[in-house]
């Protein structure tokens, strides 16, 4: 019985890295491919933010409802329903430029982001004794599909637009393969007693709405950079049109390296004071990365910045320790992709009255929350690590 425990735990555990790894090379195609479609279909900033913002609410929604559906459909089909979305999303994209279906299509790729990054915390962190190690692992793997997806999109644009998109949809199918052979229970794990209610207490823990505002800044911040740093080189005149999509490959090489830094190097014993710090150098990054106009020292600040947020949400969410679970991870996850959401249309709304610069330094507001609330938290946890 221990040993078919042990050898369901590991089935678990590799699905739940996998799963990030493929969503990585899904998620961040999203950046790519809103850039293209704006310059194919000639839409506005404003549209442009919108698309990216829509995404963030599939997200959003996609976190809260795998933590309440499981109950009543199982983790099984909740969890196969969601992440459809993924490839159902892209090749909607590949079919039509029409905004009400894409529109849709990035609905539906965003509620696949959100019950993925809910299911693969919840396979890694319930199977592994060193949460905060695995959580740097598992977002390691994140990384580098998204450091992966670039080189996927460009050698299928050189057949056509659309082939770069189904291609980005073909691997959303594997995404779904995976779970479906992930051995998800029908039942959820974050219930309790016979009724099968849902585990609410951890709403009353101050630390639990702090990390969801530290996670709030966090998203802000990377979804921001995610979306809209190659439209701003691009219409900067920083890099040509060609070596803009590379942008992110810069940012997930150095998250990439981060990530793997953390886990088998640093092994912060301190988390919140390391987020601090992690947010000062990050905030002062981005900072210097809007006053560069080569190509040489923006690219150098991008990767300083993306090495600098990297550990931020893993980090975060390991700081999660016992109150771990279905519904606790899908709240807090949800509550920092309303930051996701709305910074990236802020961006796109105050690009479009003042220019993509200033649009672009909105983005130092949550940069500067990563400092903060950590701070504050150091403060109410005396300096202990959870």
């Amino acid at each position: 019985m221990t040993e078919l425990s042990s050898t369901m735990q590991k089935r678990q555990y590799n699905a739940g890295m996998a799963g990030f790894f493929l969503s990585g090379i899904c998620a961040i195609s999203a950046g790519i491919l809103v850039s293209i479609l704006l310059d194919l279909y000639h839409f506005s900033y404003s549209f442009s933010g919108t698309l990216i913002s829509i995404m963030s609410i599939g997200n959003m929604l996609a976190l809260l409802l795998s933590g309440i559906l499981p109950a009543k459909l199982g983790e099984r089909t909740t969890t196969l329903v969601l992440t459809a979305g993924y490839f159902l999303g892209y090749a909607l994209m590949a079919l039509t430029g029409r905004p009400a279906l894409l529109l849709a299509a990035f609905l539906a790729a965003g509620l696949a982001k959100g019950c993925a990054a809910n299911k693969c915390t919840i396979l890694v962190g319930q199977n592994t004794d060193d949460k905060p190690r695995a959580m740097s692992i598992m977002n390691a793997w994140f990384a580098l599909g998204a450091l992966l997806c670039p080189f996927l999109i460009s050698f299928l644009g050189k057949f056509s637009s659309a082939a770069s998109v189904f291609g980005v949809s073909a691997v959303g199918l594997l995404l779904w393969i995976n779970f479906l052979n992930a051995g998800l229970p029908g039942k959820t794990a974050g219930t309790s007693g016979r009724s099968g209610k849902t585990d609410l207490s951890f709403l009353k823990s101050t630390v639990f709405w702090l990390l969801a505002l530290m996670l709030f800044c966090e998203n802000a911040a990377e979804y921001t950079v995610n979306g809209w740093m190659v439209t701003y080189y691009k219409k900067e005149q920083i890099l040509s049109p060609e070596l803009a999509s590379y942008v992110v490959t810069v940012q997930w090489l150095l998250t990439l390296l981060a990530r793997l830094f953390i886990a088998f190097v640093l092994k912060p014993k301190k988390p919140y004071r390391a987020l601090s710090l992690m947010g000062i150098g990050l905030t002062a990054a981005y900072a210097l990365l809007l006053r560069m106009d080569s190509a040489v020292p923006a690219l150098c600040t991008l990767g300083l910045f993306s090495f600098c947020i990297a550990g931020a949400y893993p980090m975060g969410v390991a700081c999660v320790g016992e109150m771990m679970s279905s519904a606790s991870v899908g709240l807090i996850l949800a509550f920092a992709g309303v930051g996701g959401i709305l910074f990236p249309w802020f961006v796109g709304l105050l690009s479009d009255a003042a220019g993509i610069r200033t649009g672009m330094a909105l983005n130092l507001i949550p940069c500067a929350g990563i400092i903060i609330i950590p701070a504050l938290l150091t403060r109410l946890r005396g300096q202990t690590s959870q």
